[in-house]
Protein backbone atom coordinates (compact mmCIF):
# COMPACT_ATOMS: atom_id res chain seq x y z
CA UNK A 1 0.00 0.00 0.00
CA UNK A 2 1.06 3.61 -0.53
CA UNK A 3 1.35 5.03 3.42
CA UNK A 4 1.61 8.34 4.46
CA UNK A 5 3.46 8.63 7.87
CA UNK A 6 3.02 12.47 9.78
CA UNK A 7 5.47 12.93 12.26
CA UNK A 8 9.35 12.55 12.25
CA UNK A 9 9.85 11.75 15.84
CA UNK A 10 10.69 8.35 17.23
CA UNK A 11 6.61 7.15 16.91
CA UNK A 12 7.11 8.26 13.25
CA UNK A 13 10.25 7.04 12.52
CA UNK A 14 9.75 3.82 13.84
CA UNK A 15 6.46 3.11 12.42
CA UNK A 16 7.83 4.07 8.92
CA UNK A 17 10.48 1.66 9.13
CA UNK A 18 8.50 -0.95 10.35
CA UNK A 19 5.99 -0.36 7.20
CA UNK A 20 9.19 0.08 4.55
CA UNK A 21 9.97 -3.63 5.86
CA UNK A 22 6.87 -5.02 5.26
CA UNK A 23 7.16 -3.85 1.64
CA UNK A 24 4.83 -1.07 1.61
CA UNK A 25 5.66 2.38 0.04
CA UNK A 26 6.14 4.55 2.41
CA UNK A 27 6.71 8.57 2.79
CA UNK A 28 7.09 11.03 6.19
CA UNK A 29 5.70 14.11 5.74
CA UNK A 30 6.38 16.16 8.96
CA UNK A 31 6.41 20.14 10.18
CA UNK A 32 9.97 19.26 11.88
CA UNK A 33 12.88 17.41 10.81
CA UNK A 34 13.90 14.55 13.45
CA UNK A 35 16.86 16.84 14.73
CA UNK A 36 14.05 19.58 15.98
CA UNK A 37 11.23 17.30 17.18
CA UNK A 38 10.48 17.03 21.06
CA UNK A 39 12.04 13.23 20.85
CA UNK A 40 15.24 14.34 19.71
CA UNK A 41 15.67 16.30 23.65
CA UNK A 42 14.23 12.93 25.39
CA UNK A 43 16.80 11.22 27.97
CA UNK A 44 16.54 8.92 27.22
CA UNK A 45 16.08 5.51 28.91
CA UNK A 46 13.65 2.24 28.07
CA UNK A 47 10.64 2.41 30.40
CA UNK A 48 6.85 1.87 30.57
CA UNK A 49 4.74 4.34 31.80
CA UNK A 50 1.73 4.53 34.04
CA UNK A 51 -0.50 5.74 31.51
CA UNK A 52 -2.85 2.90 29.53
CA UNK A 53 -4.50 0.92 28.23
CA UNK A 54 -3.22 -1.42 30.46
CA UNK A 55 -3.77 -4.39 28.66
CA UNK A 56 -0.97 -2.90 26.11
CA UNK A 57 1.21 -0.56 27.54
CA UNK A 58 3.26 -3.86 28.84
CA UNK A 59 3.39 -5.11 25.75
CA UNK A 60 4.85 -2.53 23.56
CA UNK A 61 7.75 -1.94 26.23
CA UNK A 62 8.49 -5.91 26.46
CA UNK A 63 8.67 -5.39 22.09
CA UNK A 64 10.99 -2.23 22.64
CA UNK A 65 13.22 -3.66 24.97
CA UNK A 66 13.58 -6.84 22.32
CA UNK A 67 14.82 -4.38 19.63
CA UNK A 68 16.46 -1.99 21.51
CA UNK A 69 18.76 -4.91 23.04
CA UNK A 70 19.33 -6.00 19.74
CA UNK A 71 20.45 -1.99 18.45
CA UNK A 72 22.91 -2.04 21.40
CA UNK A 73 25.27 -4.64 19.97
CA UNK A 74 25.56 -2.28 16.79
CA UNK A 75 27.81 0.41 16.15
CA UNK A 76 26.14 3.96 15.54
CA UNK A 77 22.55 3.00 16.79
CA UNK A 78 22.87 5.04 20.02
CA UNK A 79 21.97 2.39 22.05
CA UNK A 80 23.54 0.84 24.83
CA UNK A 81 23.04 -1.54 27.97
CA UNK A 82 23.77 0.87 31.42
CA UNK A 83 23.51 0.23 35.27
CA UNK A 84 21.55 2.70 37.02
CA UNK A 85 20.23 4.03 39.99
CA UNK A 86 16.23 4.69 41.11
CA UNK A 87 15.95 6.61 44.39
CA UNK A 88 12.86 6.88 45.99
CA UNK A 89 11.93 8.96 48.90
CA UNK A 90 8.84 6.85 50.15
CA UNK A 91 10.98 3.67 50.02
CA UNK A 92 8.53 2.66 47.20
CA UNK A 93 10.02 -0.16 44.70
CA UNK A 94 9.21 1.07 41.33
CA UNK A 95 5.80 -0.95 40.55
CA UNK A 96 6.89 -3.90 38.22
CA UNK A 97 4.60 -2.97 34.97
CA UNK A 98 7.20 -0.18 34.68
CA UNK A 99 9.88 -2.29 33.74
CA UNK A 100 8.66 -5.48 32.27
CA UNK A 101 11.09 -8.43 31.86
CA UNK A 102 14.22 -6.56 33.61
CA UNK A 103 15.36 -7.46 37.58
CA UNK A 104 15.18 -4.30 40.09
CA UNK A 105 17.80 -4.96 42.91
CA UNK A 106 18.44 -3.15 45.80
CA UNK A 107 21.28 -0.34 46.15
CA UNK A 108 22.55 1.78 48.83
CA UNK A 109 19.99 4.75 49.12
CA UNK A 110 21.47 8.15 48.68
CA UNK A 111 21.33 10.94 51.46
CA UNK A 112 17.94 12.07 51.75
CA UNK A 113 16.31 8.66 50.32
CA UNK A 114 14.45 5.81 51.74
CA UNK A 115 15.58 3.54 49.31
CA UNK A 116 17.21 2.87 46.12
CA UNK A 117 16.96 0.17 43.54
CA UNK A 118 19.22 -0.74 40.75
CA UNK A 119 18.25 -1.88 37.69
CA UNK A 120 19.99 -2.32 33.99
CA UNK A 121 18.49 -1.12 31.04
CA UNK A 122 18.93 0.09 27.83
CA UNK A 123 19.91 4.20 27.65
CA UNK A 124 19.68 5.66 23.88
CA UNK A 125 21.29 8.78 22.97
CA UNK A 126 18.44 10.24 21.06
CA UNK A 127 20.90 12.62 18.69
CA UNK A 128 22.30 9.74 17.39
CA UNK A 129 19.33 6.78 17.31
CA UNK A 130 17.02 9.82 15.14
CA UNK A 131 20.22 10.20 13.18
CA UNK A 132 20.66 6.29 12.92
CA UNK A 133 16.25 5.53 12.20
CA UNK A 134 16.90 8.04 9.35
CA UNK A 135 19.61 6.33 7.58
CA UNK A 136 17.93 3.01 7.78
CA UNK A 137 14.93 4.67 6.30
CA UNK A 138 17.19 6.42 3.67
CA UNK A 139 18.33 3.02 3.02
CA UNK A 140 14.97 1.56 2.86
CA UNK A 141 13.97 4.62 0.09
CA UNK A 142 11.70 6.67 2.64
CA UNK A 143 12.25 10.19 2.22
CA UNK A 144 10.93 13.03 4.96
CA UNK A 145 9.42 15.43 3.30
CA UNK A 146 9.12 18.73 5.72
CA UNK A 147 5.90 20.79 5.66
CA UNK A 148 2.71 20.75 7.83
CA UNK A 149 -0.07 18.49 6.95
CA UNK A 150 -3.38 20.52 7.04
CA UNK A 151 -5.57 17.80 7.80
CA UNK A 152 -5.36 14.09 8.02
CA UNK A 153 -8.41 14.24 5.28
CA UNK A 154 -6.01 15.76 3.15
CA UNK A 155 -3.28 13.14 3.76
CA UNK A 156 -5.70 10.83 2.54
CA UNK A 157 -6.33 12.46 -0.65
CA UNK A 158 -2.18 11.07 -1.19
CA UNK A 159 -2.15 7.52 0.19
CA UNK A 160 -4.21 4.72 1.35
CA UNK A 161 -3.39 3.86 4.48
CA UNK A 162 -2.11 7.65 6.56
CA UNK A 163 -0.56 7.06 9.75
CA UNK A 164 -1.22 10.22 12.28
CA UNK A 165 2.40 9.98 14.35
CA UNK A 166 2.60 14.15 15.08
CA UNK A 167 3.04 14.05 18.65
CA UNK A 168 1.45 16.69 20.12
CA UNK A 169 0.67 18.02 17.07
CA UNK A 170 -2.26 15.12 16.74
CA UNK A 171 -4.36 17.60 18.98
CA UNK A 172 -5.25 19.72 16.41
CA UNK A 173 -4.70 16.86 13.18
CA UNK A 174 -7.08 13.84 15.25
CA UNK A 175 -9.63 16.98 17.01
CA UNK A 176 -8.11 15.26 20.46
CA UNK A 177 -8.95 17.91 23.21
CA UNK A 178 -7.72 14.60 25.36
CA UNK A 179 -4.17 15.24 24.11
CA UNK A 180 -2.26 17.87 26.37
CA UNK A 181 1.11 19.50 26.82
CA UNK A 182 3.42 19.17 29.76
CA UNK A 183 6.73 20.93 29.28
CA UNK A 184 9.82 19.65 30.32
CA UNK A 185 13.69 20.94 30.41
CA UNK A 186 16.66 19.82 30.66
CA UNK A 187 20.15 20.31 31.30
CA UNK A 188 23.14 19.42 29.16
CA UNK A 189 26.38 19.06 31.14
CA UNK A 190 30.13 18.13 30.68
CA UNK A 191 30.88 14.91 32.19
CA UNK A 192 32.71 15.32 35.48
CA UNK A 193 33.40 11.32 34.98
CA UNK A 194 29.75 9.62 35.32
CA UNK A 195 28.49 6.72 34.11
CA UNK A 196 24.93 4.92 33.80
CA UNK A 197 22.17 6.98 34.86
CA UNK A 198 20.13 8.24 37.75
CA UNK A 199 16.16 9.34 38.55
CA UNK A 200 14.04 9.72 41.26
CA UNK A 201 10.66 9.03 41.20
CA UNK A 202 9.14 11.08 38.00
CA UNK A 203 6.14 12.33 39.79
CA UNK A 204 4.51 15.95 40.56
CA UNK A 205 6.24 19.38 39.25
CA UNK A 206 9.97 18.44 39.49
CA UNK A 207 12.34 15.44 40.22
CA UNK A 208 16.32 14.70 39.76
CA UNK A 209 17.55 12.45 36.94
CA UNK A 210 20.83 12.36 34.56
CA UNK A 211 21.50 10.00 31.60
CA UNK A 212 25.04 9.78 30.27
CA UNK A 213 25.68 9.79 27.33
CA UNK A 214 29.73 9.59 26.72
CA UNK A 215 31.11 13.33 26.98
CA UNK A 216 28.13 14.82 28.10
CA UNK A 217 24.77 14.25 30.49
CA UNK A 218 21.32 15.27 30.27
CA UNK A 219 20.32 16.56 33.60
CA UNK A 220 16.51 16.90 34.40
CA UNK A 221 13.79 16.97 35.11
CA UNK A 222 10.90 19.53 35.17
CA UNK A 223 7.09 18.37 34.53
CA UNK A 224 5.18 21.61 33.84
CA UNK A 225 1.24 20.63 32.81
CA UNK A 226 -0.59 22.92 29.54
CA UNK A 227 2.75 25.11 29.71
CA UNK A 228 4.29 25.28 25.77
CA UNK A 229 6.54 27.75 26.67
CA UNK A 230 9.50 26.67 24.76
CA UNK A 231 12.27 28.70 25.70
CA UNK A 232 14.43 27.58 28.35
CA UNK A 233 14.03 29.33 32.21
CA UNK A 234 16.84 30.25 34.17
CA UNK A 235 14.64 28.92 37.62
CA UNK A 236 13.94 25.40 35.79
CA UNK A 237 17.88 24.93 35.17
CA UNK A 238 19.19 26.39 38.64
CA UNK A 239 16.91 23.79 40.50
CA UNK A 240 17.86 21.21 37.84
CA UNK A 241 21.23 22.46 38.56
CA UNK A 242 21.17 22.27 42.18
CA UNK A 243 18.87 19.08 42.78
CA UNK A 244 21.41 16.81 40.74
CA UNK A 245 24.43 18.29 42.41
CA UNK A 246 23.17 17.64 45.99
CA UNK A 247 22.70 14.05 45.03
CA UNK A 248 25.92 13.86 43.05
CA UNK A 249 28.75 16.72 44.18
CA UNK A 250 30.80 15.95 41.11
CA UNK A 251 27.78 17.77 39.24
CA UNK A 252 28.30 21.12 41.06
CA UNK A 253 29.86 23.78 38.28
CA UNK A 254 30.09 21.03 35.73
CA UNK A 255 29.65 23.08 32.52
CA UNK A 256 26.95 24.24 31.14
CA UNK A 257 26.79 22.76 27.45
CA UNK A 258 22.70 23.68 26.05
CA UNK A 259 19.30 23.63 27.42
CA UNK A 260 16.97 21.79 25.39
CA UNK A 261 12.62 22.31 26.00
CA UNK A 262 10.51 19.97 24.83
CA UNK A 263 6.50 19.25 25.33
CA UNK A 264 5.90 15.97 26.20
CA UNK A 265 2.56 14.95 24.50
CA UNK A 266 0.24 13.54 27.33
CA UNK A 267 -2.94 11.36 27.63
CA UNK A 268 -4.70 9.36 29.77
CA UNK A 269 -4.17 6.60 27.19
CA UNK A 270 -1.98 5.96 24.59
CA UNK A 271 -3.66 5.83 21.30
CA UNK A 272 -2.65 3.07 18.79
CA UNK A 273 -5.75 2.01 16.29
CA UNK A 274 -7.42 2.35 13.09
CA UNK A 275 -10.52 4.00 11.56
CA UNK A 276 -11.52 4.48 8.04
CA UNK A 277 -10.86 8.30 6.34
CA UNK A 278 -12.86 8.24 3.29
CA UNK A 279 -11.51 5.72 1.19
CA UNK A 280 -8.36 5.75 2.99
CA UNK A 281 -7.69 4.42 6.85
CA UNK A 282 -6.12 6.39 9.42
CA UNK A 283 -3.87 4.58 12.18
CA UNK A 284 -3.06 6.81 14.91
CA UNK A 285 0.01 6.16 16.98
CA UNK A 286 0.15 9.23 19.94
CA UNK A 287 -0.33 10.18 23.44
CA UNK A 288 2.87 8.27 24.92
CA UNK A 289 3.58 11.40 27.43
CA UNK A 290 7.47 11.07 28.44
CA UNK A 291 7.78 7.16 27.37
CA UNK A 292 7.50 7.79 24.06
CA UNK A 293 10.94 6.03 23.19
CA UNK A 294 9.99 3.24 25.66
CA UNK A 295 7.10 2.26 23.62
CA UNK A 296 8.24 3.25 20.40
CA UNK A 297 9.13 0.33 18.85
CA UNK A 298 6.25 -1.91 20.62
CA UNK A 299 3.73 0.63 19.03
CA UNK A 300 5.20 0.66 15.91
CA UNK A 301 4.66 -3.10 15.47
CA UNK A 302 1.19 -2.66 15.50
CA UNK A 303 0.70 0.07 13.50
CA UNK A 304 2.54 -2.45 10.98
CA UNK A 305 -0.25 -5.38 12.01
CA UNK A 306 -3.35 -2.46 11.70
CA UNK A 307 -1.82 -1.07 8.13
CA UNK A 308 -1.76 -5.11 6.59
CA UNK A 309 -5.51 -5.85 8.53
Amino acid sequence: MDVEVIGAGISGLTSALRLAEAGHAVRIRAAEPPSRTTSRVAGAMWGSTFAGPADRVSGWATESLRVFRGLAGEPGSGVRIAAGTLASASGTAPPPALFPGVEVGHAPAPPGFAAAFAITVPVIDMRVHLDHLAGRLRDAGVGIEIGRVGSLGEAATRADVVVNAAGLGARHLAGDPALRAVRGHHVVVENPGLDGFFMTEPIGPAWTSWFVHGDRVVLGGVAQEDDEDLAPRAADADGILERCATVHPRLRGARVLAHEVGLRPVRAEVRVESEPLGAARVIHDYGHGGTGVGLSWGCARDVAALAAA
